[in-house]
């Protein structure tokens, strides 16, 4: 009745999927190491089981190891067994094994249905046909020396059952707009030309610049980039401009389209395996809009990433042509890491362009050497894109247009929010209308509650969209933007021109008042808090009154806003916790459990009735980059006008100078509040009681009832 070795090895250790408290007792984990490395011993010992040697006590210790790891870090829960179901520690493409070479180990023991190999991950896991085939790969594999190509030095695998493994469908990437690949641009034998005038002993006094950096070796030929200021020194171009050899790569260029400008600076690198250039953008003064970068000798993989922090890997095979414009080449970044690997898909097609987040699909590509022929245009006039958060001509020229201050006085205050606000909102209206389609859901839920018959003030009603939602309603707007109470009109809407601090309308005859996302674009406590008493003033007693401010957590509960999740090209998904409401023909995410809160626990909240930045005086606003998280309460937030002509004045005149033309980039104040910030403001209004308070959607909202 005695078991086999294997049989002792494979139930010697218990469970990892069994959950103890642990001794930390904060969580429900599962004992410590040392705990099952003295059951093996005991197994080892015990009259029933077989005596193991050092060795494979040193490999249960090595297992278990391994198995608290994929517990702590990746979530993965081992169990006894047996299951068709396995997870490898150190036989993932971190480790530097590539799927062939698992796939060539685990077939030894059967049918593999699914092998999962994540990046940067250390583990795999695999699904067999059977659970025997699984039991034999446990047995087989656990312990086993693997050489992977990245090491001299072998890696140990170790093996555990999981109950399942899921494989969960990743939303494609989209590549960066501006971006493009063009594969095969030149043949073989013009590759075969470009590497050997590379290669070559060039005269390096007259016609180039030869440096070798830390990270890659660098050419230049027509002007000298910089290294120490990133930049070129454009009154002293190099003699002999670009190599004649180039002529027919550029030609076809610029017969493509792919630039506007025949490039006249070029800078040759070769990467070595292992080598790489840090992310990076090329700086705006320098060159035009148009990079393109020919790719010669082995294949690799450049990331390319957006300020907000998410990354597109891009593959770029031997002969291909990447060409970057606009967006992708002023603001996304661009860098090849330094390793020696990079993880690709394993089928062969495609052979360029995104590579995809299919754990299923993924392996590594050792590197070659790598040679690179990029081609710039000098700009002459400083740069003027629509990028000036990272534009170093812009940055430079804040002299002649200095960013605003905080307002240290209300006429302060009433000038910055006539230059930021008012005038901006009339030259975007028609753009900004065309993107605010959508009742947000909670808002229609609001006013599809109001009685029939009720009167309903929007201030700052923007381009009417929430006007005609409950047509039993009688509902007039109002907004300080000449052009998008014209957009109103032209939608039948009752609308007129005001501002939101003196509104033209009688005290108390409104059963209902909403102000969505207005509040924050008054730029003192003190205007914010007239700007609440306004809309008191209007309801009626007994009446209600619904506001919608920004917030500056755009992360609630673990939960980005939308603001933060959305992407171009690509689905927002739904968040956990969140209901699907269909408004018009468009649908919304909203939390559930992020639209109320417990009223009693205001009084907690902290002070802010005062901005802790209106202390610093003459404090310069900051400029915001878009989709990304607020770093400051009072700050500018860029407005990209795309492909539409400005609205102008009633007189003709536009409201803005006349240098600024279309695609240009406007700058609109906020003061994104605070978490409790706008329950305080409405504490500072004795006649007033709020009846809900809640976040949605990267917003602080709350619904008031007049005494």
């Amino acid at each position: 009745g005695r078991r086999t070795r294997a049989e002792a090895l494979e139930g010697a250790v218990a469970p990892c999927g069994a959950k103890q408290r642990s001794y930390s007792g904060n969580a429900e984990l599962s004992p410590p190491a040392v705990t099952w490395c003295r059951r093996a011993d005991m197994a080892a010992t015990s009259p029933t089981s077989v005596k193991l040697s050092k060795g494979q006590k040193k490999m249960l210790r090595k297992q278990v190891k391994a198995q608290h790891v994929l517990l702590k870090h990746d979530g993965i829960a081992t169990v006894s067994g047996p299951t068709e179901h396995l997870v490898i520690a150190n036989g993932g493409l971190g480790n530097g094994v590539s799927r062939q070479q698992l796939l060539e180990v685990l077939q030894k023991f059967g049918t593999v249905e699914t092998l999962l190999m994540s990046p940067n991950k250390p583990h795999a896991l695999v699904t067999f046909s059977t659970i025997q085939e699984a039991r034999e790969a446990h047995k087989g594999l656990n312990g086993q020396d693997l050489k992977t190509n990245g090491s001299s030095q072998p890696i140990t695998l170790y093996v555990n059952f999981v109950e399942k493994v899921v494989h969960e469908e990743i939303p494609p990437l989209s590549l960066p707009p501006g971006l493009l690949v063009i594969e095969e641009f030149i043949s073989p034998e013009c590759e075969k030309r470009l590497l050997a005038f590379a290669n070559g002993s060039t005269n390096v006094t007259k016609e180039n610049v030869r440096r070798s950096l830390k990270h890659r070796r660098v050419k230049h030929y027509g002007y000298e980039f910089r290294y120490d200021n990133n930049n070129v020194d454009k009154d002293k171009p190099l003699p002999g401009g670009l190599p004649e050899i180039c002529g027919d790569i550029l030609e076809q260029s610029m017969e493509k389209g792919y630039v506007k400008f025949k490039p006249d600076q070029l800078t040759i690198n070769q990467y070595e395996p292992g080598q790489g250039i840090p992310p990076h953008i090329d700086t705006h003064s320098p060159f035009e809009d148009g990079i393109i970068c020919l790719s010669l000798g082995a294949e690799t993989v450049m990331d390319f990433k957006h300020p907000a922090g998410h990354s597109v890997p891009v593959m770029l095979p031997p002969r291909s042509l990447l060409v970057m414009t606009g967006e992708c080449r002023y603001l996304w970044s661009h860098g090849i890491t330094p390793r020696k690997f990079d993880v690709v898909p394993a089928s062969e097609m495609p052979k360029t362009g995104i590579i995809g987040a299919d754990v299923s699909n993924l392996t590594l590509n050792k590197r070659g050497t790598r040679t690179s022929f990029t081609f710039r245009k000098i700009r002459k006039k400083p740069c003027d894109c629509a990028y000036p958060e990272v534009c170093d001509s812009q940055i430079d020229c804040k002299c002649t247009n200095p960013t605003p201050s905080i307002p240290a006085s209300d006429g302060d205050a009433s000038k910055l929010e006539h230059k930021y606000v008012h005038d901006v909102y009339d030259e975007i209206a028609c753009h900004f209308s065309d993107t605010r389609h959508t009742p947000w859901p909670k808002v229609v839920e609001f006013l599809k509650t109001l009685p029939d018959g009720a009167l309903v003030a929007d201030v700052g009603c923007g381009n009417g969209k929430y006007l005609g939602v409950n047509k039993d309603l009688f509902m007039i707007g109002c907004d300080r933007s000449k052009n998008l109470v014209d957009i109103c009109r032209e939608k039948q809407f009752e609308v007129f021109n005001c501002d939101g601090l003196l509104v033209p309308l009688r005290s108390g005859i409104c059963d209902a008042c909403i102000s969505i996302a207005v509040v924050h674009h008054f730029s003192t406590e003190e205007r914010r808090l007239s700007a609440v008493k306004e809309i008191v003033r209007l309801l009626r007693p007994g009446g209600k009154g619904l506001i919608y401010v920004w917030a500056m957590e755009q992360e609630h509960k673990k939960v980005k806003s939308k603001y933060l999740a959305e992407r171009k090209g690509k689905c927002i998904q739904p968040q956990a916790n969140c209901v699907k409401v269909q408004t018009g023909n468009d649908f919304s995410y909203i939390n559930q459990d992020a639209n109320k809160m417990d009223l009693t626990c205001l009084k907690q909240l902290p002070d802010v009735t005062k901005d802790s930045t209106v202390k610093q005086n003459n404090a310069k606003l900051p400029v915001h980059t878009n989709r990304t998280n607020f770093d400051s309460q009072d700050l500018l937030v860029p407005w990209h006008l795309r492909g539409v002509k400005s609205h102008h004045k009633a007189d003709g005149v536009s409201a803005l100078p006349p240098e600024v033309k279309e695609h240009a980039v406007y700058h609109r104040f906020y003061h994104v509040f605070s978490d409790g910030e706008l329950e305080n403001l409405c504490r500072g209004i004795s006649n007033i009681r709020i009846v809900q308070s809640y976040y949605d959607q990267g917003n602080w909202c709350i619904i008031i009832e007049k005494c």
